[in-house]
């Protein structure tokens, strides 16, 4: 069974490592914010100007001064703090942030990704992303498999406008775990439920799927 938004982000919060700053991408990235593990310590950097992210707050800590990128409220951890726009590019292109996640429409087996924009659709603009991703040390991205009708969002190359050009290292998708390589995607884990014909089926671009591939655990 492919997992939920929730189980993609404490998958995610897998990945991170003591000390690292991260950007949480709006999407089910900013999840990921919920299931930083409890041994660790890490800095939330959001875009708009905030260090120190803590969870999404209860109905009661809600304060509508404190948002991500997203515009939604979050809570500040005790020593956490906000600055200017300005400020935060500056930490974001001098390659402060050790990991971007973030949401995709499309990755392509080499490490493109397009995530801002599908022709015909108004949006506001291209955002953080472009900078983020040109800029992080590591980017992982959450995202579905497939799209609404069912075609792979894993693909040889990218249909829409690029957001940046092979820089995604791993995807974590709602079937699996996957790793960009010289040669394509390389499935390293699988959601409990799914089979790896299922993967394979799914998965437009070049696959590999590993000697040692295991099932997801949390």
């Amino acid at each position: 069974m492919a997992l939920d938004k929730n189980q993609i982000a404490q998958r995610i919060a897998m990945e991170l490592k003591d000390g690292m700053y991260v950007n949480l991408g709006i999407g089910i990235p900013t999840l990921v914010a919920n299931y930083v593990p409890d041994h660790i310590e890490i800095e939330l950097q959001s875009e708009n100007g905030m260090l120190g992210i803590g969870p999404f707050p209860t109905e009661a800590e809600v304060d509508a001064d404190l948002i991500n990128a997203g515009k939604q409220t979050v809570t500040l951890r005790t020593g956490g703090s906000y600055f200017d726009s300005a400020l935060s590019f500056g930490m974001i292109r001098a390659g402060k942030v050790d990991l971007t996640v973030l949401g995709a429409m499309e990755v392509a087996d080499n490490g493109d990704i397009a995530n801002w924009k599908v022709p015909g659709k108004m949006v506001k603009g291209m955002g953080g992303a472009m900078d983020l991703v040109a800029s992080a040390k590591n980017i992982i991205v959450a995202m579905q498999h497939t799209d609404k009708a069912g075609n792979s969002k894993l693909l040889p190359e990218c249909t829409l406008p690029i957001t940046g050009l092979k820089c995604v290292k791993k995807i974590v998708s709602d079937l699996g775990v996957f790793e960009i390589t010289d040669n394509g995607f390389l499935c390293v884990e699988y959601a409990p439920g799914v089979t790896i014909e299922e993967i394979k089926a799914k998965t437009a671009g070049r696959l590999t799927i590993s000697p040692d591939v295991k099932e997801m655990t949390f």
